[in-house]
């Protein structure tokens, strides 16, 4: 026969039910008796039956990550499974389950979403984007169901909590960098104007080209996806330009890798012909010839943050609704020089 509750709490020298309130993390019961309740369930090697409690609880202990458009394009990304591992961090520590949802296109994403929240598969589920009209932010918002935006959204922003970075500052600091570097031609590179992400880089970027009173034409505002082909495609149009920029300001790291390698085929070297910055600071900015000049923006704390405001959601329905803003730094590398005069 198994370890029982009742064998756990004559070990512990307790009832039985504040092993059951040991087990649920019931706050009103102290410190130093869960200590001694967990010690007797280690020693002893029992197991929760954590289905059971579920059940009655009727939590699944699980949360849901909801990737943006094709998994298997975002996943090429290295921002998305560091955030990943932030978010798994923090359930790990508060043993919850993670699930992520890799619809192919936006109609199966929302599909799984359904699936997700009627099922009652999760307890709640964090976006790792925020795009204009999102069918889906729309479901979860109407069905009150628990969600974490990785982002800012760009609707009913005071009643969704979310978890960014001050892109329009970073954005505006960068570009501001390479002004400040003597640059007069400054052409910007993010991804789809949906995303606020973009949006709000591309504020901060015109903010600091106008206080400059440099030219801003809108052949130096090109947009594209978040990927390497991304960055190539990019280089195609602003380098064929009868004024091509001498700085660059590119909305994401793996984007600033195509960048650097057309302008390689193209013979255009980098920081000697054209200043290049960039965003996230994942590990491949480090690596890279000439090494970036980034916005670290801490992906893994993204994730860690936007878990414990969750999980913090799923456990209490009368949660305010959050802002979190999570710190950036410029990483000065090699990718930018003084223009030459």
């Amino acid at each position: 026969m198994g370890i029982t509750i009742k064998d756990v709490a004559k070990k512990a020298g307790v009832a039985p039910s504040t092993v059951s309130r040991v087990i649920a993390d019931n706050p009103r019961i102290s410190i130093e008796t869960k200590k001694r309740v967990r010690k007797a369930m280690k020693e002893l090697g029992y197991h929760p039956n954590i289905n059971a409690r579920n059940l009655v609880a009727r939590s699944s202990q699980a949360i849901g990550v909801i990737m943006p458009s094709s998994a298997d394009k975002a996943l090429q990304n290295p921002f998305f499974p560091e955030v990943l591992r932030g978010i798994g961090s923090y359930a790990h520590e508060t043993q919850y389950s993670l699930y992520v949802a890799t619809g192919g296109n936006e109609e199966q994403a929302l599909e799984e979403v359904k699936r997700m929240v009627n099922g009652n598969i999760v307890d709640g589920l964090i976006l790792l984007y925020s795009r204009m009209h999102d069918p889906i932010q729309q479901f979860l918002t109407e069905k009150q169901f628990p969600y974490v935006i990785v982002g800012k959204p760009s609707e009913l922003e005071n009643e969704i909590t979310y978890v960014d970075n001050d892109n329009v500052k970073a954005s505006k600091d960068l570009t501001t960098h390479l002004i400040e570097l003597g640059h007069e031609h400054i052409a910007f590179i993010g991804g789809s104007t949906e995303l606020t992400v973009t949006i709000d880089r591309l504020i901060g970027y015109k903010a600091a080209i106008l206080e400059a009173n440099l030219p801003l034409p809108t052949e130096y505002m090109v947009h594209t996806e978040f990927l390497k082909s991304g960055g190539r495609e990019a280089v195609a149009q602003l380098f064929q330009l009868e004024q091509p920029p001498t700085g660059l300001v590119v909305a994401d790291d793996l984007m600033t890798l195509g960048v650097i390698h057309a302008l390689e085929e193209a013979g255009i070297s980098c920081p000697q012909d054209v200043s290049i910055t960039s965003f996230n600071n994942l590990y491949l900015a480090e690596i890279t010839t000439p090494p970036l000049t980034t916005v670290d923006i801490q992906i893994y704390q993204l994730g860690v943050q936007s878990a414990r405001c969750l999980i913090e959601k799923t456990k209490n329905k009368e949660e305010p609704a959050k802002r979190i803003i999570i710190p950036y730094e410029i990483k000065y590398r090699k990718s930018t020089t003084a223009i030459k005069k």
